[in-house]
């Protein structure tokens, strides 16, 4: 089946739109939304894959934010995705070498940056790029995969697990 890996910032959780009352960085980072769709599409794609991980940059005390966001929004409960399978590095780079470790045959991540570090994953999501990441790190392009939404991933996703002789 493949072993599918999710970022968390822009892809799970929604981005900071700078207002406080919704901020991940804010103090009522609880109240700040998910992407849309995902909980469901990922509850829907947890059961195509062997294992499904989550794997986020970010330092030490978001870290804790997003364990407690997670938690609180029930994410672990509704998607399939236990918290044993959280991990957290504090640079970029650095979700190469746990997406190798991991044996990750997918990733989605909303930054090209990142993706050009996962060459051992064969097939890379970017989920609804900002045109200036896209602009500095184009080199990564062909490698691959444009998504806008979690509805339009989680088709994607389905289509390639059937596709690939299971």
């Amino acid at each position: 089946m493949g072993r599918l890996g999710v970022d968390v910032g822009g892809v799970i959780i929604e981005l900071s739109d700078g207002d406080d009352d919704t901020s991940f960085f804010g103090p009522a980072y609880l109240r700040t939304p998910p992407v849309d769709g995902v909980v469901e599409a990922l509850a829907a794609v947890v059961p195509l894959f062997d294992e499904v991980h989550v794997v986020s940059k970010c330092a030490e005390p978001t870290e804790r934010r997003t364990r407690h966001w997670l938690a609180h929004h029930g994410f672990h409960a509704r998607t399939g995705i236990g918290p044993e399978r959280l991990h957290f590095c504090r640079t970029r780079p650095e979700k190469g070498p746990i997406a190798a470790r991991l044996g990750l045959t997918h990733f989605v991540d909303d930054r090209l940056e990142v993706l050009g570090h996962l060459d051992t994953v064969p097939h890379r999501y970017l989920f609804r790029p900002r045109p200036d990441e896209v602009e500095a790190y184009r080199e990564h392009l062909p490698g691959v995969r444009r998504v806008q939404s979690w509805p339009e991933l989680a088709a994607e996703l389905g289509a390639r697990r059937e596709g690939a002789g299971r």
